[in-house]
């Protein structure tokens, strides 16, 4: 449990599925520039900011090499660990081969599974989302083949060059880890996160569950005191989410987004 006690005038944001690399650098660094800008704009009322995950298209780490690029976004998040602001990050499907590069360099703790936070007292559930409930089978079993230690010292034995150049191919190319077929809403009794969600409050109660993955921005009600909430993304919609005076909502770097909330 990450236990968040948020002094009056401070935020916590959630934000998730970037995507830098993709699809090609010069595109993937315009984004950049705008979440780090973001980033600037926050970092005065941030006391804790949450990256559930994608922040990258591709990131594997070898023993002594990082993936190349992404400059940016990584100074800006070192300075805002080094302000003092807590920052967390999850992995996402597309770069879970994350191991100590960001808690060595950077004291930026890293998640693999999903975590329940207290803001204030109000509960939280928090988890990038791929391969969590129903369904999903074939990128499930992918999963598993991605996380096996021998898979991935295989890997590890490629080239850099090689590795990363083929990674990237199938991140772009592969409907089961590009997540092409998650960009339409699906109705509330058939979105696998929303049942997922619910199956936990049948055991336990939380005020909110926040997930990334899905790419589509959206507030679902899922009972009088519990809420779900997809980050979106910063490929189309440039969304996150904010804890503000004891509640959490879905916000929009344009304002004249419109955000949908489903019953």
């Amino acid at each position: 449990m990450i236990d968040i006690k948020l002094p009056q005038d401070q935020k916590v944001y959630f934000s998730s599925d970037q995507h830098f690399g993709a699809p090609d650098p010069e595109s993937s660094r315009e984004r950049e520039k705008t979440f780090v800008k973001w980033l600037d704009e926050i970092k005065s009322d941030c006391h804790s900011l949450f990256i559930v995950g994608d922040l990258f298209d591709f990131w594997f780490e070898y023993k002594k090499v990082v993936p190349k690029g992404f400059v940016r976004v990584l100074g800006k998040l070192a300075e805002l660990k080094d302000a003092g602001i807590n920052v967390y990050l999850f992995v996402g499907n597309h770069d879970l081969w994350m191991r100590d590069y960001f808690p060595t360099e950077f004291n930026i703790p890293v998640f693999h599974q999903p975590q329940q936070l207290s803001i204030n007292g109000s509960r939280v559930y928090l988890a990038h989302g791929d391969g969590l409930g129903p369904g999903d089978q074939g990128y499930k079993f992918m999963k598993k083949i991605f996380l096996n230690p021998i898979c991935k010292r295989l890997f590890r034995a490629l080239h850099p060059d090689l590795g990363v150049r083929l990674a990237q191919y199938l991140s772009l190319n592969n409907k089961l880890i590009s997540g092409d077929a998650d960009i339409t809403f699906l109705g509330k009794d058939e979105e696998w996160l929303v049942q997922y969600s619910l199956e936990i409050l049948e055991k336990e109660h939380f005020d909110y569950f926040i997930y990334g993955h899905r790419h589509l921005p959206m507030t679902i009600q899922l009972n009088s005191s519990s809420k779900y909430l997809n980050l979106g993304d910063w490929i189309q919609y440039n969304t996150y989410a904010v804890f503000d005076k004891g509640k959490i909502e879905l916000k929009a770097l344009d304002s004249k987004t419109k955000l949908p909330y489903y019953d």
